[in-house]
């Protein structure tokens, strides 16, 4: 028989399922027969198993007037009924019918027995005493059906992953947001270069301002953005800020600061260099299939000064014998901070690394110098230095300093500077 038979539990080639022997399952009004003596049921005659019916079938194609089997042996099951033989008449000994099975009954005793019934008809010799129940081609069709059905679920089952059905990887679905998903720094890099465009203008050059307008602004709207044509200005540098896309997802502003320089004229001579100013404006933009464009002409936003807030982290409190006691090791720390590295890492805490200025200023003075408290090891510090610049200038600055606590093989204890800023 073939593997692939034996996996779908079919029959060897050439048979069939009818072919094969069916044991009714046990239902109402039939009981079921468990014991080999099927004869000692009160419950009436049942069906022989097989191995039983090929016993009679044995005991009754094997020539009569042999040795009769053995007691305990099977019983042949009831007959069909047959014409009795007329009273007198004389049987030969090695030819009798075979008694009829006689049925207990469950109310009496064991003397007890129900009332004989009709006889049954003598099987011939080499008769099998039943037929064979061919099974139906809805049941075959169906049982191979389930069965391949199984097997292609555990080819499917081995081929993607078992664990992949109990524990499948669920993936949430991300929220996307107009705000997460506008292109923000694209929006940057184009109102950068709108910004520096639209604020600059010449009008001897009446058609150069235009042309870099309309690298970024939308197509169909006017170039000119509102300029008459007339004066002279240069915007040189630019630095984009905060975007603010709207709830559709497709507009918002970026908030751009320009330097800008402005002239004048004077007559026949051209233009004259006018102040250098700063302008911050708001450029609306819009998300196309192609590419972020500006959507308008920009405003103008003013520039206001603002205090710190009130809950602005504190420094702690003034630790003023420490104060005093490093006055001077920070005059030596900035001294040599602004001449070279190596100058700097004589002064420095042990294990820290602090990059000098490398001669672009010289120190001027120490205005302030404040250690705050703290642990034992380590403490903040703020400092005022005055640094002296080309010629007569001087500019103030203002540090904050780490400090650490190193002990000599002396015993003696310093704190020194371990990070700037």
């Amino acid at each position: 028989m073939s593997w692939w038979r034996t996996l779908l539990n079919l029959p060897p080639q050439g048979e069939h399922w009818s072919d094969q022997r069916r044991t009714k399952k046990p239902g109402k009004g039939r009981p079921q027969n468990t014991a080999p003596e099927w004869w000692d049921h009160p419950g009436g005659p049942v069906s022989p198993t097989p191995r039983q019916a090929q016993g009679v079938a044995a005991q009754y194609s094997a020539p009569q007037g042999k040795t009769p089997p053995p007691p305990g042996g099977v019983m042949a099951p009831p007959r069909r009924p047959a014409a009795r033989t007329p009273d007198g008449a004389q049987q030969d000994p090695g030819h009798r019918p075979p008694e009829r099975l006689k049925q207990r009954s469950p109310h009496g005793p064991q003397g007890a027995h129900a009332a004989p019934g009709p006889a049954r008809e003598v099987m011939g010799p080499g008769q099998t005493p039943w037929s064979t129940e061919p099974e139906s081609s809805f049941s075959t069709w169906a049982r191979r059906f389930f069965r391949g059905l199984v097997v292609v679920v555990l080819l499917l089952a081995a081929i993607s992953g078992i664990r992949s059905w109990v524990s499948p990887n669920r993936t949430p679905e991300t929220v996307v947001s107009g705000q997460s998903s506008f292109p923000s720094d694209e929006a940057r890099a184009v109102a950068t270069r709108y910004a520096v465009s639209y604020l600059t203008w010449d009008e001897n050059a009446p058609d150069a301002r235009p042309a870099q307008i309309g690298l970024d602004l939308a197509a169909g709207l006017d170039s000119r953005s509102g300029w008459n044509g007339r004066g002279k200005q240069t915007a040189d540098v630019a630095y984009p800020g905060e975007v603010k896309p709207d709830s559709n997802g497709l507009t918002g502003t970026v908030d751009v600061r320009v330097r800008v320089h402005s002239f004048t004229r004077q007559g026949s001579r051209g233009w004259a260099a006018g102040p250098v100013s700063w302008e911050r404006i708001s450029v609306p933009v819009v998300r196309t299939s192609a590419r972020v464009v500006v959507s308008g002409p920009p405003t103008f936003v003013p520039d206001v000064r603002a205090p710190l807030p009130d809950n602005m982290p504190g420094a702690g409190a003034p630790d003023d014998d420490l104060t005093a006691a490093t006055q001077k090791d920070a005059e030596a720390f900035f001294s040599a901070y602004a001449e070279s590295d190596n100058k700097v890492s004589a002064v420095t805490a042990p294990g820290s690394t602090i990059r000098s200025l490398n001669g672009a200023v010289k120190f001027g003075a120490l205005k302030d110098w404040q250690v705050y408290t703290g642990n034992d090891d380590e403490r903040r510090a703020t400092a005022a230095v005055t640094w002296d610049g080309v010629g007569d200038t001087t500019l103030d600055q203002t540090y904050t300093l780490t400090l650490r606590r190193t002990v000599a093989t002396d015993g003696a204890q310093r704190w020194q500077v371990a990070a700037v800023g």
